[in-house]
């Protein structure tokens, strides 16, 4: 799953090292919240290789592809939950009590998982992890952006995105490294308890919101903890604004009503509301249907499906797909401020939709390619390891690798000793034939077949990741926060984030079994069709926010967003482009 966080610019960055430097309490706030985000990407990384060792102690989850759905989805729906309850939380109880319980919640559902002696008490682990994941992913930008001075508050928040994809990496990495280590996905899923204990002691030692505090009638400890973040002649002025603020959004709240019908009313009865989230659902629901948590969650198994049999291989190869998700959420920082969000989107996607093309042509390249199956090479192994389907099928001379692995989950492929294209044997699935597979040196296969371009996959899966990674990565994230009006802002960021959660969700549990029923070129080739259709939603729903204050972005909205055929950047954003270079002119 990708996190969402203001971005900083160039200016923002540079001044945000030179009060770090002078501050360091302000970093240490950051980075200890940020943890969150560590959380959060180590969680969607370490279950696609965990699974792979799952599905290899468990049988019955080797053979369910709904088993194997389940067990990476629970995270997710977890996560629905675990951030719908966090908002409660975050204003009953405030930021750092809630990050704390995230991290209890994550630490438990590790050592849940990690102790499992049956694939539903994996599950039930996850569930507490999602929950944790799902609290933190919300509260730790939260905190940030509230315990930071307001010039860098973006560069520091962007610490947590870093975060998320660096946390993606690190659960790669584990995944390798413990790949022969006795208990193989027991230690992957229970090394996340570590940073989620580390940041609860760390939490143990860090204050409360200041505005939080304020917003409780604990001025004096906000103030205390403003001197500690503020230079001492700042401090009044920060409380003034401060106190300004809480009094704007209690009057936002008296004029719409306390109720929670009230506030919702009174939202959609808004043009510019209703405008501002059809844009952000717009773009959440196409990060998620582009297909990209598909591949955080499942990357080893797609390398598989190209045709590297190898758990430790896939692995490896995966690493350099998170690797480049984590460079371009980089890149994101640079551009996203630079091109305008629609801009970097539309190109974003558009680059998903060839690499996806592409992937699913090579997809259907290797299965047209597949080793046929032998009969003579199936009857070696006795006629109690062949697959039944095959000893049935009408027309057995014509199968190949994928026709046996399609036609069951109970069958696999067991390559040629000699060389691995030649004709093999359709086996059926059990200890004993695997091991006897093994015993003569041959590969065993069951989710991929022997493939000479499975290597041309692989280099398109990270051409997806870069090209997905910068714009619909994290842009929609960024839109989301400038869109909607400042008294409905929290409710339009929270609904539209609830699409993106339940669009993964929707994605994530149903990757494999349409994979199996569509195959690999299908599925691929479904995910182009949605991003197809999330471009021409973009191009039309979505208009720029780069450059534009609020209440631009608001005027925009009201009279309604209308795209222009010649050119991306909307008039709106010229025309204050315009206004704001001839303010920055030096008179004469």
């Amino acid at each position: 799953m990708e996190g969402g966080v203001p971005q900083a610019d160039k200016t923002e960055f540079t001044d945000c090292w030179q009060t770090c430097l002078k501050t360091p309490y302000v970093m240490r706030l950051a980075l200890s919240a940020s943890l969150g985000g560590l959380l959060f990407g180590y969680d969607t990384g370490v279950i696609s290789g965990a699974l792979l060792y799952i599905r290899d102690e468990y049988i019955l989850v080797d053979k369910q592809t709904w088993l194997q759905e389940t067990i990476v989805s629970m995270a997710v729906a977890g996560a629905i939950i675990g951030a719908a309850f966090g908002g409660w939380m975050n204003d009953k109880f405030g930021r750092k009590k809630s990050l704390m319980l995230a991290d209890i919640l994550f630490f438990f559902g590790s050592i849940v998982m990690a102790a499992a002696v049956g694939p539903w008490i994996i599950i039930v682990g996850r569930v507490f992890v999602g929950l944790g994941v799902g609290m933190a992913s919300m509260t730790a930008p939260l905190y940030i952006s509230e315990a930071s001075p307001a010039r860098i508050r973006g560069a520091l928040v962007s610490t947590n995105i870093l975060l998320i994809t660096g946390g993606q990496f690190l659960a790669y990495l584990m995944n390798l490294v413990f790949t022969k280590a006795p208990g193989t996905w027991r230690w992957m899923l229970g090394l996340a308890g570590l940073p989620a204990l580390l940041q609860f002691f760390l939490m143990l030692t860090l204050p409360e919101s200041p505005r939080w505090l304020h917003s409780q009638n604990k001025k004096q400890e906000a103030r205390t903890i403003l001197e500690k973040i503020y230079p001492a002649d700042q401090v009044e002025k920060e409380m003034i604004a401060l106190e300004s603020s809480l009094e704007a959004e209690k009057a936002d709240a008296h004029s719409t009503g306390e109720g929670f019908y009230s506030k919702y009313k009174s939202a959609f009865s808004n043009p510019i509301f209703r405008r501002g989230l059809s844009a952000g659902i717009t773009v959440q629901v196409a990060q998620q249907f582009v297909g990209i948590n598909t591949v955080m969650y499942y990357s080893p198994t797609i390398v598989q499906f190209a045709g590297f049999a190898s758990n430790k291989t896939a692995l490896a190869l995966s690493l350099i797909t998170s690797g480049l998700n984590a460079i371009g959420s980089i890149a994101s920082m640079a551009f996203v401020d630079r091109y305008g969000r629609r801009r970097l989107m539309l190109i974003s996607i558009f680059m998903v939709l060839v690499c996806l093309v592409s992937l699913s042509g090579v997809f259907h390249g290797a299965a047209a390619r597949a080793p046929l199956v032998g009969k003579l090479e199936s009857a070696h192994f006795g006629g109690n390891s062949t697959c039944s389907n095959y000893i049935q099928a009408s027309n057995p001379p014509s199968w190949t690798c994928m026709t046996c692995l399609e036609a069951s989950s109970k069958c696999a492929f067991c390559a040629h000793g000699a060389n691995q294209y030649h004709p093999g044997a359709c086996l059926a699935v059990n200890d004993a034939t695997k091991g006897a597979c093994h015993s003569e040196h041959r590969i065993w296969y069951s989710q991929g077949c022997p493939s000479n371009i499975g290597f041309v996959a692989v280099i398109f899966l990270g051409l997806y990741i870069i090209s997905f990674s910068p714009g619909m990565g994290s842009v929609p994230w960024i839109l989301n926060s400038e869109i909607y009006p400042l008294k409905y802002r929290g409710m339009g960021c929270g609904i539209a984030a609830v699409a993106n959660w339940v669009s993964n969700l929707i994605v994530s549990e149903s990757f494999l079994s349409l994979t199996h029923a569509l195959g690999s070129a299908g599925i691929f080739l479904l995910f182009a069709a949605f991003s197809f259709l999330g471009m021409l939603a973009i191009y039309f729903l979505v208009p720029e926010t780069k450059g534009l204050q609020f209440e631009e972005v608001e005027k925009m909205l009201e009279k309604g967003f209308r795209p222009s055929l010649c050119h991306l950047k909307d008039k709106d954003v010229e025309t204050y482009e315009k206004k704001t270079s001839q303010e920055s002119q030096p008179s004469r």
